[in-house]
């Protein structure tokens, strides 16, 4: 059972284009989630999903530029995760997202692909979980 605060809130972004989304941010080397994270609400509805607040991704991002973009990929990786650990407690049948799942398309995937299809996991558990704690669970 979430805090008052998760439950009042209703997501209204529940069907985000998981694919396209990382396609474009692959094409703008992370810049598009800088704009993205903040200004389309994202980095927030992740926080009240998840009950806590998590790093800005500028921040990750930041930390990016000396590991190769490493840093961002393993931020978004432990999200993922635990965004999967949500989905699973709300009782949401997979595939979902998961560390493995994020880290291993954007690093082995298919040239300019991987990303876009890690990303579109992603989103698909993100709007699912969305949707169903709209629901009231």
């Amino acid at each position: 059972m979430g805090n008052d605060s998760t439950k009042a809130m209703r997501f209204r972004h529940t069907n985000r284009p998981g694919f396209w989304l990382g396609f474009i941010d692959f094409f703008t080397a992370g810049v598009f989630f800088l704009l993205y994270m903040p200004l389309g609400g994202l980095q927030s509805e992740i926080d009240a999903v998840l009950g806590h607040g998590t790093m800005s991704y500028w921040k990750a991002y930041l930390l990016g530029i000396p590991t190769l973009f490493i840093y961002p990929l393993v931020w978004m990786a432990r999200i993922a995760e635990e965004l999967k650990a949500k989905a699973v407690a709300l009782g949401l049948e997979g595939p979902y997202t998961s560390w493995r799942h994020m880290f291993y398309w954007n690093i082995f995937g298919l040239p300019l692909m991987g990303p876009a299809v890690a990303t579109q996991r992603f989103f698909d558990t993100l709007n699912r979980v969305e949707r169903e704690m709209n629901r009231g669970r």
